[in-house]
């Protein structure tokens, strides 16, 4: 209101100018297709966690600690191993050198309980080149009602929309990491070997979060875990053929 009561104070180029800012941060707002979590929406997305890693990097000679904030999948344990496992993203753990400070996993319930566990890598793709890690939680897991995702029997159809899903550290509908947001009925872009492009929305924290996608009877699967995104049109993931390996071995 004080900047309408006011107009007649600005010269024409800085009231120009204002008003473009106050457009753009309009249309950003409008055009955020996420949502948040909420206990009508899907099921499966009590299956992303949380995840903190305690790293550390040199800068100036001196070592600097730092804590970031990722996101999870749990996975669904189709050997009936017991083991629980969660897939994340590689880049996620790049800094995590110090051994003696442990990954903390962040778990929801669909009943409002919250779950903490300590965690460790089991294995990971190495480098940007295959952007996963699969880890495993300390002591196991109670016996609550806690959502898990399989992984897709296919790669993600071209055709069929993907969520991606994931806890961004947005200062909008993400709410700097307090809340799981999901982008509902994304297209895939560009499908590559190693890498599957999408118009999602994503942001940093929701790295390693999961990409779903519903097969014909409606079930979700995860197609594969988010590795990048630049907060407006696009996302990028590393699809579910990189990882399948890895994860079938550590459930037997």
């Amino acid at each position: 209101m004080k900047i309408v009561r006011h107009l007649h104070l600005i010269s024409p180029s800085v009231l120009a100018l204002i008003l473009a800012l106050l457009a753009t941060g309009t249309a950003s707002a409008d055009t955020d297709t996420r949502k948040v979590r909420a206990p009508d929406g899907p099921a499966w997305l009590y299956a992303i966690a949380k995840l903190e890693i305690p790293g550390s990097r040199y800068a100036d000679g001196r070592r600097q600690h730092h804590l970031e904030t990722c996101s999870a999948t749990l996975l669904a344990d189709s050997t009936g191993g017991g083991r629980p496992l969660l897939l994340t993203a590689w880049h996620c753990l790049e800094f995590y050198n110090d051994l003696s400070r442990p990954l903390r996993v962040s778990i929801a319930t669909s009943r409002g309980e919250a779950l903490q566990r300590e965690a460790y890598r089991l294995a990971d793709g190495g480098g940007m080149h295959a952007d996963w890690a699969l880890l495993t939680l300390q002591g196991g897991l109670p016996d609550l009602p806690l959502a898990r995702l399989a992984l897709a029997p296919n790669p993600a159809d071209l055709k069929i929309p993907v969520t991606m899903a994931g806890y961004s550290r947005d200062t909008g509908l993400g709410r700097r990491g307090a809340e799981l947001t999901y982008d509902p009925g994304c297209r895939i872009t560009q499908r590559q070997k190693h890498h599957t492009a999408t118009d999602c929305r994503a942001h940093k924290g929701a790295s390693g979060g999961a990409v779903v996608q519903l097969d014909a009877a409606g079930r979700s699967y995860l197609a594969g875990v988010i590795s990048e995104g630049d907060g407006a049109g696009y996302s990028g993931f590393v699809p579910v053929t990189r990882f399948r390996a890895a994860v079938t071995a550590h459930q037997r």
